[in-house]
């Protein structure tokens, strides 16, 4: 029977029961989980593995790899495979001119409330003028 060596890292039942629940990845907290319910005693890694789903091969590489290398060497980490389209620094990138221009057409509407037929039609002097302010013309 194999068992998570968390003395040999200075960890406590706790320590994976924190793990599990605050990890960055959805991933990393299923691997303490597991790591967690096998440690604790409620399981042994085979019926864990049936109990979160995964195969017993897997979870066992996750005892395996704790005991071996430490809690850093379960945390999930993406390798391999293309990259994401959109990252979050890159998407507020992308969007930053579409909020500006929607600011600025919000702020300063073309018409300022008026439809263009009822300023083509006036005989007097008009405050609308290409090179006018917004605040001039309204």
């Amino acid at each position: 029977m194999i068992r998570v060596d968390m003395a040999k890292w200075g960890q406590t039942l706790e320590d994976l029961r924190l793990a599990s629940l605050h990890a960055e990845h959805h991933r990393s907290r299923e691997r303490f989980q597991a790591l967690y319910l096998i440690a604790s005693g409620q399981f042994n890694a085979t019926t864990c593995s049936a109990h979160i789903g995964r195969q017993d091969e897997t979870v066992l590489a996750w005892v395996h790899l704790y005991n071996d290398r430490g809690p850093n060497a379960v945390a999930y980490r993406r390798t391999g495979g293309r990259s994401p389209l959109l990252t979050s620094s890159r998407l507020n990138r992308s969007l930053m001119p579409l909020i500006i221009a929607s600011r600025l057409t919000t702020a300063y509407p073309a018409t300022c409330g008026r439809s263009r037929s009822s300023r083509s039609g006036s005989s007097g002097p008009s405050a609308w003028s290409p090179g006018a302010t917004p605040s001039a013309a309204c």
